[in-house]
C-alpha cells in the first residue's frame, strides 16, 4: 500500500491530526508517552531535528516501532534539500529506520525532486514537500515572485509534476491553502502545521482545503492532550 493511502486508512480509523514531536531535551520514553496518550486522535507522527539530532538511530526505530504499532505513519521532517546522490542517501537511510515520509524543500529543483518521489515510491515510501510554510516569514520567501507567479507557485507545480505525496502549506495562511486545492484537486494531500501555537485554526483550514493538520506544541504542553485534540477538531 502506498504511504499516501496508508496514511489515510490511518485517519479513517483515528482522526486527521498529525502530532509534531517538537519536544526539547526528548528521550524515547517521552515521546513514545506523547503517543500513547494521543493515538486515538492521530494518523501519523512526525519527527524534526528537536528528536533526530539528539538521539541515535537505535533510539528512533524504537519510536518508530511503538508508532506503527498502534497504526500510525512516521514522517521524517528534514526539508531535505541537496544534490540527488546525498538526497538519495540521506531517504534510504531514514527509510531503512522505517519512516514512512520524508519533508523535503523543492528548491532543490524539479528533476532532484522526482528523482526522490520516483525512489519513494519504488519502496511504498512518501514525499511531502514544502509550499508555504506556517511562520510570519513565511510571506517573504515563499511569496516573492520567480518570473510572473509567487515561489509557492512554483513550488507547487513540481510537486505535482513530481507526483508528491503531500504538500505543506501553513495553517497560518487560509487563503494560500484555498488556492492550492483549487488547483490540485485530489491530486496529492494538504498537510498544514502551524494550528494552535502560530494562531492558525483546524476549522479555517479544513474548510480551506486542508487535509491533515499538523500540531505540536498544543498538544504536548496540555495537560489532557486527548482533550485538547478533540477541542481542536471541534
Amino acid at each position: 500500500m502506498l504511504f499516501r493511502d496508508r496514511l489515510a486508512e490511518s485517519a479513517r480509523g483515528h482522526g486527521p491530526i498529525i502530532l509534531a514531536t517538537d519536544i526539547l531535551n526528548g528521550t524515547v520514553q517521552s515521546v513514545v508517552r506523547s503517543v500513547d496518550n494521543l493515538q486515538a486522535h492521530i494518523c501519523a507522527v512526525k519527527m524534526n531535528f528537536h528528536i533526530l539530532l539528539p538521539l541515535g538511530i537505535d533510539e528512533i526505530r524504537e519510536i518508530i516501532d511503538a508508532v506503527h504499532a498502534w497504526g500510525l505513519q512516521c514522517i521524517a521532517d528534514i526539508k531535505l534539500n541537496d544534490i540527488n546522490n546525498t538526497n538519495l542517501v540521506t531517504s534510504n537511510i531514514l527509510y531503512g529506520a522505517g519512516f514512512d515520509a520524508i519533508i523535503v524543500n523543492p528548491i532543490m529543483g524539479p528533476d532532484a525532486l522526482s528523482a526522490l518521489v520516483r525512489a519513494a515510491h519504488s519502496t511504498n515510501n512518501g514525499i511531502i514537500s514544502l509550499c508555504h510554510m506556517s511562520s510570519a516569514e513565511g510571506a517573504v520567501s515563499y511569496e516573492m515572485r520567480a518570473g510572473h507567479e509567487p515561489v509557492y507557485e512554483k513550488f507547487l507545480e513540481w510537486g505535482l509534476k513530481a507526483r508528491v505525496d503531500g504538500i505543506i502549506v501553513g495553517a497560518t495562511f487560509p487563503d494560500i491553502i484555498h488556492d492550492c486545492k483549487r488547483k490540485v484537486r485530489d491530486r496529492l494531500d494538504i498537510l498544514s502545521p502551524g494550528v494552535g501555537a502560530q494562531g492558525g485554526s483546524a476549522k479555517i483550514s479544513f474548510a480551506s482545503g486542508t487535509d491533515y493538520i499538523i500540531v505540536g506544541r498544543t498538544l504536548l504542553n496540555s495537560e489532557n492532550p486527548s482533550e485538547t485534540a478533540v477541542s481542536i477538531l471541534s
